[in-house]
């Protein structure tokens, strides 16, 4: 059976300019759910499962508010929030799945499609290890064959050791053969901070499941873990700590859009 969702294999590669220089890289994989698919995927595969335990699994609960309604009807109900008028077209979601039960996104990443097929809209949704989320929502006005730029505030607190007074600025290529997504963070003096995730699509099959979870195996309890080691290392370079403000009283920033530049590849930070 071949399925419109996918999978992405790539890696996440981090940078810290100031100010201590700080790396880090790692082999990750994603999966690219067509949110009308998932039920689909829970029947056909014997690897994956909708909001039930399994070696891969997808839980609504992890996404957005957590709440009811379906997890689409969440995203749309976001999008009018922002000022985005929604339509029922495809929605995308780039995210990590549970493994054996336990996950932990630090970024999820929304395409949302109109009716007619272009892109819509896309949502950054952004975990924290305090188990707090935000979304920052952009309108994408003409996305074939581009890379979309679109910057934003830092509304939300995610790293103890990352001012609040910051500007992120995305780059983003939408899901084809490769997914690209790089996040830059500046201040008035320059660049503090580049993130990038890179992957290449596969098929998603069982095989190709069992073939992640052995050379990958608790890929989500490994990232959780290297957060947390490689928070213990920047402290160790003696980067202070900075207090958590309280979460925003919006859970949803809106993006603004910079334009678009025509590439046939991705670019990352």
């Amino acid at each position: 059976m071949t399925f419109r969702s996918a999978l992405y294999v790539g890696f996440v590669n981090h940078r810290r300019f100031r100010p201590r220089a700080h790396h880090l890289n790692h082999r990750m994989f994603w999966l690219l759910l067509d949110l009308d698919e998932i039920e689909v995927l829970h029947r056909g595969l014997r690897l994956f499962s909708h909001n039930r335990f399994n070696a891969v699994s997808f839980y609504d609960g992890d996404h957005l508010d957590g709440d009811f309604p379906a997890l689409r009807d969440r995203v749309e109900r976001l999008l009018r929030e922002a000022g985005i008028k929604s339509s029922r077209g495809v929605i995308k979601l780039l995210c990590m799945p549970r493994i054996f039960g336990y996950g932990f996104n630090p970024l999820s990443i929304y395409f949302c499609h109109s009716e007619h097929g272009p892109l819509d809209a896309i949502i950054h949704e952004v975990h924290n290890t305090f188990g707090e989320r935000h979304s920052y929502v952009t309108r994408v006005k003409d996305a074939e064959g581009a890379v979309l730029r679109h910057h934003a505030k830092k509304r939300f607190y995610v790293s103890p050791f990352l001012d609040m007074g910051i500007e992120y600025a995305f780059r983003v290529s939408a899901p084809a053969k490769r997914v690209t997504v790089s996040i830059q963070g500046r201040d008035a003096d320059g660049p503090i901070i580049a993130a990038a995730l890179s992957g290449l699509r596969r098929p998603l099959t069982d095989r190709a499941l069992a073939a992640l979870l052995i050379s990958m195996p608790l890929l989500t309890l490994k990232v959780i873990a290297a957060i947390h080691w490689h928070a213990l290392q920047l402290w160790w370079k003696g980067i202070k700590l900075r207090p958590r403000p309280d979460a925003p009283v919006s859970a949803v920033t809106l993006l603004q859009s910079g334009d678009l530049q025509e590439s046939k590849e991705a670019h990352g930070l």
